[in-house]
């Protein structure tokens, strides 16, 4: 079997350039030795942009080679932008990443995604609500995507994944730094599955702050529609639902997220349904949207059989703390 390219992963690490920038160079090269033939003069000429950081391609090279031999040794896979892989609706946005490394299986592009995100901290209403639509979603086919973080992340991935439902999750950090680490069992969980973890940073990256944010237009990207649960006026889901405005996707809030309540900041979603956001009362609401018309015709019958859901949540939520009930 043919060693796999590294130019992708070469120029995923230059240092100064932006990344539509390092899209045009993988259009531009075939592979990496017209790339090293290359004077500093002739890539600006390329990207039509000065390039002001130093980079020692040697370096570079050595670089991309480590990181390709860990993927390899960690059962990470990584894909760039003009490979068949790569996912279609995350190349068609303004700043795709020229590589993104996984865990797992990556997502039909025949199979919507719901984007669902919200507050690390939520009320126990909007923790339920979160559940349950994604876990009546996942009865019907449709995965969830979301950032594996503390709180309705998390929610939304579990009752998702109680469906049967593959799961999969956008890391801001390296596919081998889980953060928070609270939630390793979950990403496991999301793997077994028939899911995927995926990010856009290599093996070894630690979380950032900055890096947090970037990871919300994957997820919005990858998502066909994006449900914000709960979240306050300063919340890294206002970002994501900023990136799906920006992409023309459907954005819509959980109803548990626009009630006025004094002990929970819910400005962030009070805002957007005021703003024209539409409201989400349960699963069936988004396949209404989204006129799936045989998943409605059997949705209400179908979800008025089921437990209320709290059931799974509580025997959800002790499997995950270790305790018995």
């Amino acid at each position: 079997m043919n060693k796999k390219s590294l130019l992708p992963l070469i120029i995923s690490l230059l240092p100064g350039i932006k990344i539509k920038d390092k899209i045009l160079l993988l259009q531009t090269f075939k592979n990496e030795e017209d790339l090293f033939i290359q004077s500093k003069r002739d890539i600006e000429n390329i990207i039509n942009c000065e390039i002001k950081t130093f980079w020692d391609i040697t370096e570079i090279q050595d670089k991309a080679g480590g990181i390709d031999t860990i993927c390899r040794m960690r059962t990470i896979k990584w894909v760039s932008w003009n490979e068949s892989d790569y996912p279609p609706l995350l190349r068609e946005i303004y700043d795709p990443p020229s590589v993104i490394y996984y865990r797992g299986k990556l997502p039909n592009p025949q199979n919507p995604l719901l984007g669902m995100v919200g507050t690390r901290k939520p009320s126990q209403q909007a923790s339920e609500q979160a559940y349950k639509i994604a876990g009546n979603i996942g009865r019907f086919g449709v995965s969830v995507i979301s950032g594996l973080a503390l709180g309705i992340d998390a929610m939304s991935h579990r009752g998702n994944l109680i469906s049967g439902a593959p799961g999969y999750a956008v890391l801001g950090s390296g596919i081998d730094e889980i953060y928070p680490s609270a939630n390793r069992p979950l990403a496991k969980r999301i793997l077994d599955s028939g899911g995927a973890v995926i990010s856009e940073y290599p093996p070894g990256v630690p979380p950032s702050k900055w890096s947090f944010p970037a990871r919300n237009r994957i997820i919005a990207a990858l998502s066909r529609s994006v449900l914000i649960v709960e979240a306050p006026v300063k919340s890294g889901a206002l970002i994501t639902a900023a990136f799906a405005l920006e992409q023309g996707k459907d954005l819509w809030v959980a109803s548990s997220g626009v009630q006025e309540n004094s002990f929970f900041d819910r400005g962030g979603t009070i805002k957007l349904a005021y703003d024209g956001a539409i409201v989400i009362n349960s699963a069936i609401d988004i396949l209404n949207n989204w006129n799936i018309e045989n998943a409605i015709i059997n949705a209400n019958d179908a979800l008025k059989s089921q437990a209320s859901g709290k059931e799974e949540l509580i025997s959800s939520l002790a499997d995950y703390l270790e305790i018995d009930i």
